[in-house]
This record gives C-alpha cells, sequence and structure tokens, in this order.
C-alpha cells in the first residue's frame, strides 16, 4: 500500500495552481473540468513526476471553512512537505513574498517552519533526520 493522493482545500483553484507551482515549485499534472467551475487539478514535485500528486480540492463543503479557520487559529499545519534544506527554502520563499507564521525551529534533527498559502491553510515544510 503507498499514498497515491492527497489533497488541501483551496479558496481558490487557479490561485492555488499559481501559489503551487510558481512559487512552491510544483508542476500541474492534471486539469480536467468537473461540474461548471470546479476542476479535478493536481500538483506534483518535479524530482518525482509520477509520485504523489497534492489534489488542489475546491473548498465548498460547508464544514471546510469551520475546519481550516480552526486549523489556521490554533497554528496547525493542514500538510507538510519535505524540502533539503529549511533555512534557504524559508529566505527563498520570504523573498517571493512569502508570509511564515513560524520561522525555522530545530526540534531535535528535524527542522521546520510553517507558510501560508494564501489559499487558507498552514503548510508546514521540513527537514528529514538523515
Amino acid at each position: 500500500m503507498k499514498i497515491h493522493l492527497t489533497s488541501v482545500f483551496v479558496d481558490d483553484q487557479a490561485k492555488a495552481l499559481r501559489f503551487y507551482t510558481e512559487i512552491l515549485g510544483f508542476v500541474k499534472k492534471h486539469d480536467v473540468p468537473v461540474g461548471e467551475k470546479d476542476r479535478w487539478l493536481t500538483v506534483v514535485s518535479p524530482e518525482e513526476p509520477g509520485g504523489t500528486e497534492l489534489l488542489l480540492e475546491p473548498a465548498g463543503h460547508p464544514a471546510v471553512r469551520t475546519y481550516r479557520d480552526t486549523l489556521v487559529e490554533d497554528g496547525i499545519p493542514l500538510a507538510q512537505f519535505t524540502v533539503d534544506d529549511v533555512r534557504a527554502e524559508y529566505e527563498r520563499l520570504r523573498g517571493l513574498g512569502v508570509r511564515f507564521t513560524q520561522k525555522p525551529l530545530e526540534a531535535g534533527p528535524v527542522t521546520t517552519a510553517v507558510l501560508d498559502d494564501t489559499c487558507g491553510n498552514l503548510i508546514q515544510i521540513a527537514t528529514q533526520p538523515q
């Protein structure tokens, strides 16, 4: 068993696609219309184009706003992405205007930082222990 797809709820799929590709560096994999305004829209890491897909899922369900707002209010990231160097990625993303809610923080063998994806979510970036 392995993870093939995971998702983040986003307020605006076009805005999310721009952020996740142009800022974070993912690449679009699928973009299929679903209904009148929504899309089956996924991105992947350019390093693993056949790897796990991230679905930029419309946040239309009534429970989503409460769920996401509560996570954000409590400072809890919805997802975590691995990077080679959290401090370098933090500086790169800050230079692109990304807002962080947590600066790089060492926690034993792992360094983390938390950013606002501009689409309603907090996302944690982390290095993995060697």
